[in-house]
């Protein structure tokens, strides 16, 4: 298994911040830790900083075998970083069924670099924070190049 270096981790952990009360994100999704969502998460709910790193290491583990199993090329630290936190923000099923995986497997790493910023909405609204993580999960994606 590969592993999601501490520079990326420190990276999702900047882009998700650090809130151990629950709250509902952009799209109404309650939210806790940093950035953890699931049935457990509801409102008025408080976790310790050590839990919201448990939920972090979790999720992530999650995103890292979703890129293991999807992404048929080989990928430099930098990618697989990039891979990682943009798969542990959209979701491992958005990664699974998107173009950028889809030009990824075909070997075309330069247009999948072009494919991060397509990513940059909560619905139909463009939002700067994500439009932020895209641009750098790009630029550590292109930097493996």
């Amino acid at each position: 298994m590969s592993t999601y270096s501490d520079s990326a981790l420190e990276m999702t952990e900047n882009f998700e911040g650090l809130r151990l009360t629950a709250y509902q994100d952009v799209k109404g999704v309650w939210t806790i830790g940093y950035g953890h969502t699931g049935p457990e998460v509801r409102d008025g709910m408080t976790i310790s900083q050590a839990q919201a790193e448990t939920y972090l290491r979790s999720d992530l583990l999650t995103a890292v075998i979703a890129v293991e199993r999807d992404v048929k090329q080989p990928l430099s630290q930098g990618q697989f970083d990039a891979l990682v936190d943009f798969a542990f923000n959209v979701g491992a099923t958005a990664l699974e069924h998107s173009t950028l995986l889809r030009l990824l497997n075909a070997g075309n790493y330069a247009d999948v670099a072009l494919e991060f910023d397509k990513w940059d909405h909560a619905g139909a609204t463009v939002v700067a924070g994500l439009l932020r993580r895209r641009q750098a999960e790009r630029a550590e994606f292109a930097a493996g190049m």
